[in-house]
């Protein structure tokens, strides 16, 4: 039994209190991180990603949570997070490398 049966892409999204204190924000941050995970869905790995918000984003920066100047921010990022995500990685033959 596997955990997850269906072979597809599954996205989730962690935003915690401590980074972003309003919900508005949180939420928006969310909005932008499955938004841009449609774009790479094609060549993301076959498996469940979380994505977690590690920072916190200035609010004297960004004011609004619904601001373009916030969500250029959150989707550089994320476009260069889920760049790096994309890059396919080799996986070891355990019979040719071996020990």
């Amino acid at each position: 039994m596997t955990l997850f049966p269906i072979q597809d892409v599954w996205m989730g999204a962690f935003v915690p209190k401590r980074w972003a204190k309003r919900a508005v924000t949180r939420n928006a941050i969310k909005r932008q991180i499955y938004s841009v995970s449609v774009d790479f869905e094609s060549v993301l790995a076959r498996a469940a990603h979380v994505v977690r918000l590690r920072t916190t984003f200035d609010r004297s920066q960004f004011t609004s949570a619904t601001s373009d100047r916030l969500k250029e921010a959150i989707r550089g990022e994320l476009q260069q997070l889920f760049a790096k995500a994309s890059i396919p990685r080799p996986t070891p033959n355990l019979l040719t490398d071996s020990p």
